[in-house]
């Protein structure tokens, strides 16, 4: 299955050949719409920090994944909206916050999840030190606990020459920050395509 993740700004995206769209946040509603039609593929979403329009009115065909647990074609996806609490704005949260809303999908996780999609990176992993982009603890022990094939973020705006670039591995896990675009395929042997 051929995956295309989104993150922070517009970047060229193939003509064809996406099954699905993910969305790791601060990117026009219109855009994500455009992209479902374009490539004829689902959108399943997490809100950034600044997406304060795709949170008040949820456009036709996407599918928030913020504290849920669906499934595409038997991947199991999840996901966690925002970023760190840094000057009180609505998609912003405490560490505790973020905590207390991992807590409560641990039901739905334990059942296990390929893909988790989040806006912010985990903490040490992508991150910065300004309190906007600061990652989140919590988001490392979902990784050590659950063992997603794929943990995808956005919110730190980056460049990268090679996909290799965005890509740091933690245990099992594929921890890649997705400014721009990433396509890759999950399947037997997944990688970055």
């Amino acid at each position: 299955m051929r995956v295309l993740a989104v993150a922070d700004f517009a970047a060229p995206a193939p003509s064809a050949g996406v099954d699905l769209i993910l969305s790791c946040g601060d990117l026009p509603p219109e855009h994500l719409a455009q992209l479902a039609r374009s490539l004829d593929a689902p959108v399943y979403y997490v809100c950034g920090n600044h997406d304060l329009r795709l949170r008040e009115r949820e456009p036709e065909g996407l599918l928030n994944l913020h504290c849920r647990l669906e499934q595409f074609r038997g991947l199991r996806l999840a996901g966690f909206e925002g970023s760190r609490w840094y000057n009180g704005g609505p998609l912003q949260y405490t560490e505790a916050q973020m905590r207390g809303l991992a807590r409560r999908m641990g039901s739905f996780l334990r059942a296990g999840v390929d893909v988790m999609v989040t806006h912010a990176p985990p903490r040490r992993i992508h991150d910065r030190e300004d309190p906007c982009h600061q990652g989140f603890q919590t988001f490392r022990r979902l990784i050590q606990r659950y063992a997603p094939a794929y943990f995808l973020h956005g919110h730190v705006h980056a460049s990268f020459e090679r996909p290799e670039e965005r890509i740091t591995t933690v245990g099992g896990t594929r921890v890649v920050n997705c400014s721009g675009c990433f396509l890759f395929e999950i399947g037997n042997e997944s990688r970055p395509a």
